[in-house]
């Protein structure tokens, strides 16, 4: 960073103690992760210079030669990776990667069905605060109030009842497996697009660790952080019938030129992604998260739906008390455990003052913990939760927070 240093001292430094944070905290955020250093040089490159409105070879601008080459081995590449028929890879992120899918498939006011935002949603899913809600007519499916898990029965009757144009199906807060194949049989049924957002689990399902929603699922949607361990960005995969309106719709419909930096970095994070030493590290973030479940439940850490299935887990307080996501949330950040305060299924509380804590394993697994680790971890968070104001013991567990951060340094 001796360029930044010398040009801007203040953000040099800022940058700087970014960096030593991210080291002595355990980043529990589950959409957050550690991208490897050749994904991270990839973004900072000269094809940040680089305009390439279009698609390679048939851009609006002169001088693409080589970003064709590099955007034509990211699409092929993730093609190989998820099995898919077509992938756009120039979605700057999640949310416009979903708008692009509603823009292409759906007019203003048409009706179309996701998971409720209060039961793991995302707010592309249909909150009424977001463009999904605002423009568009969703029908909300939750999950069973009892069991916490959706209820394929109920969406089936719903979407029959309804009729909706498109069925999206993915999580942010759900910690079970999703049923990619029951959700593309009722969109059929009722003659509706199906959309499998896998933003969060991405890199499970390219390693195998989750069951993928291809070839069956009609277009899907993903950042290219978080499990997948790539650069921040994202990208749309679809059966090759529904690529002209994909593309159309990404460009020009929701975008102007690609980042094309960006696409060389999702690139490297799929040749990553291929290696069997990720298969082994997406393994390790469900074995760690089954492990992490097991040493709160035997704490008397409540959990929604009892464990996880995947990489995150969400914890109920509701019976410590309504509301108290964001101070357990402050007081585990005290300790040097960094998680966030979420809503659970039909929260007592408001959103503002959500009764449940978010947290996962893929980026403490980055760093090579493993299940050891996890019942330290476990235990840190059960006494944080059951004594939240207890000055000394968070700065005990902040000190052993850091012992352990120095064994397992981030790669810089």
């Amino acid at each position: 960073m001796s360029h930044i240093k010398e040009v801007d001292g203040i953000i040099s430094d800022l940058i700087e103690k970014e960096v030593e944070r991210q080291n002595n905290f355990l980043n529990m955020i589950p959409s957050e992760n550690s991208a490897s250093k050749a994904v991270r040089e990839a973004c900072s490159t000269v094809l940040m210079n680089k305009y390439a409105e279009g698609y390679p070879f048939k851009r609006y601008y002169q001088g693409n030669h080589y970003v064709d080459e590099i955007e034509s081995i990211a699409i092929e590449r993730a093609k190989k990776l998820f099995g898919a028929e077509h992938v756009n890879v120039q979605p700057y992120s999640g949310s416009p990667a979903n708008f692009a899918v509603f823009l292409a498939f759906l007019k203003p006011g048409d009706k179309f069905m996701g998971l409720d935002l209060g039961c793991g949603g995302h707010l592309t899913h249909g909150s009424p605060v977001n463009f999904s809600g605002i423009n568009y007519k969703c029908i909300s499916y939750g999950v069973d109030r009892i069991t916490g898990l959706i209820n394929m029965d109920e969406v089936r009757q719903i979407a029959l009842r309804e009729k909706p144009k498109m069925i999206i199906s993915g999580l942010t807060a759900y910690p079970r497996q999703i049923d990619f194949k029951a959700f593309q049989e009722i969109a059929e049924e009722v003659g509706a697009i199906h959309l499998a957002d896998i933003s969060h689990i991405a890199g499970l399902v390219a390693a195998g660790a989750h069951p993928s929603p291809f070839p069956f699922t009609d277009v899907v949607t993903t950042t290219t952080h978080k499990t997948l361990r790539g650069p921040r960005g994202a990208m749309i995969m679809c059966k090759e019938k529904y690529a002209k309106q994909i593309d159309k719709a990404v460009f020009p419909g929701a975008q102007g030129g690609p980042h094309e930096n960006t696409i060389a970095a999702k690139a490297i994070a799929f040749l990553e992604a291929m290696k069997m030493d990720y298969k082994y590290y997406a393994a390790q973030i469900i074995k760690n998260s089954k492990i992490l479940s097991q040493i709160l439940n035997e704490n008397g850490i409540k959990l929604f739906t009892g464990g996880t299935d995947n990489h995150l887990i969400l914890i109920d307080l509701s019976d410590r008390g309504a509301g108290l996501g964001k101070k357990i949330a402050v007081a585990l950040e005290e300790a040097g455990i960094v998680c966030n305060a979420n809503t659970i299924p039909y929260d007592p509380s408001t959103p503002f003052k959500p009764s449940g804590l978010r947290l996962g394993t893929p980026m403490i697994t980055t760093r090579g913990m493993r299940e050891s680790e996890m019942k330290l971890i476990g235990k840190w968070i059960s006494e944080v939760i059951k004594d939240p104001d207890n000055y000394v013991l968070k700065s005990t567990i902040r000190r052993d927070v850091e012992e352990l951060c120095r064994k397992f340094p981030i790669e810089k």
